[in-house]
């Protein structure tokens, strides 16, 4: 069977990230996972609500915790979708989003 077009690249495995590093660095797998384990508690302690709120990656990302308030519920608005009706909107509770923020070497790499 042949290849018509051409397929895209697909995203990195877990396993084929940890392999990566580890042949990078000279470390093995198992240590290259608990360094990226460690990291990951990091910035689960980091952005936690007793946390700093923020966590940055040197040189490639930051990841910031940006709290949005609550919404109130609004009555006849106008519809979007279809010209001439009128919706509901329901209230919204207060919560917490996670961004990602690229650092300017992460930009420099595309």
């Amino acid at each position: 069977m042949a290849k018509t077009k051409a397929e895209a690249p697909k995203a990195l495995t877990k396993s084929e990230i940890l392999a990566g590093i580890a042949d990078s660095t000279g470390l093995s797998k198992k240590d290259v996972g608990s360094v990226l384990d460690a990291m990951s508690a990091q910035i689960a302690k980091s952005v936690s609500k007793k946390g700093a709120g923020a966590y940055a990656i040197p040189g490639l990302c930051k990841i910031v915790v940006v709290s949005k308030p609550a919404q109130p519920a609004k009555k006849n608005v106008p519809n979007p979708f279809k010209k001439g009706e009128f919706m509901d909107v329901p209230a919204k509770p207060a919560k917490r989003v996670v961004k990602i923020r690229p650092l300017k070497a992460l930009k420099d790499m595309i």
